[in-house]
């Protein structure tokens, strides 16, 4: 027996990827809302069964994109009429349709690169630790196994009840899972 300021939480173990969906719904419904599902594949439904929201990802990128573009532009018109002013043959000192290619790569690379961060930082990678892998049979989620796990800092957690309720959804196994 785990102590109480020692537990991370109860994990479930499911041997199908419908009987994980259902055990995830009716966690929700119980009220339960830190908690996670884990399976060696994606299942259809899940997301919205965890009760997901959507991310924030796509304003992280159009904001990366709009730094790239306006770096791109501005590094141009810099150079070009401020830094080095060059007068011939009647050409404006900032010929913007010039800047365009040098801009449009800018807006991209900027884009991509906060995907990357962002999806990083979204996520809390990279995690090289967590509590689920002190459970032993936990390492079966990545090959033919399926996982709930309720956090013991749920507001509904209670050690004896909330084993009770993964019991009653037709788990094979319910784990403590040490922090």
């Amino acid at each position: 027996m785990i102590r109480a300021d020692q537990l991370y939480g109860l994990v479930a173990e499911f041997e199908s990827a419908d009987q994980l969906l259902e055990a995830t719904r009716r966690t929700r419904e119980e009220g339960f809302r830190r908690f996670d599902a884990y399976t060696p594949f994606p299942v259809h439904g899940l997301a919205e069964a965890t009760g997901m929201r959507h991310t924030r990802l796509p304003m992280v990128v159009f904001v990366g994109g709009v730094i790239g573009a306006l770096t791109g532009f501005s590094l141009q018109f810099w150079a070009q009429a401020v830094d080095y002013p060059l007068h011939f043959s009647g050409r404006p000192l900032a010929a913007w349709p010039a800047y365009i290619v040098i801009s449009f790569e800018l807006t991209i690379l900027f884009a991509a690169i906060a995907t990357v961060v962002g999806i990083l930082a979204m996520s809390g990678l990279p995690q090289p630790y967590h509590a689920l892998f002190n459970v032993e049979r936990f390492q079966l989620a990545s090959r033919d196994r399926f996982f709930l796990a309720i956090e013991a800092r749920d507001k509904r957690f209670d050690r004896e009840d909330t084993r009770r309720f993964l019991e009653s959804l037709g788990s094979s196994g319910v784990f403590e899972v040490e922090k």
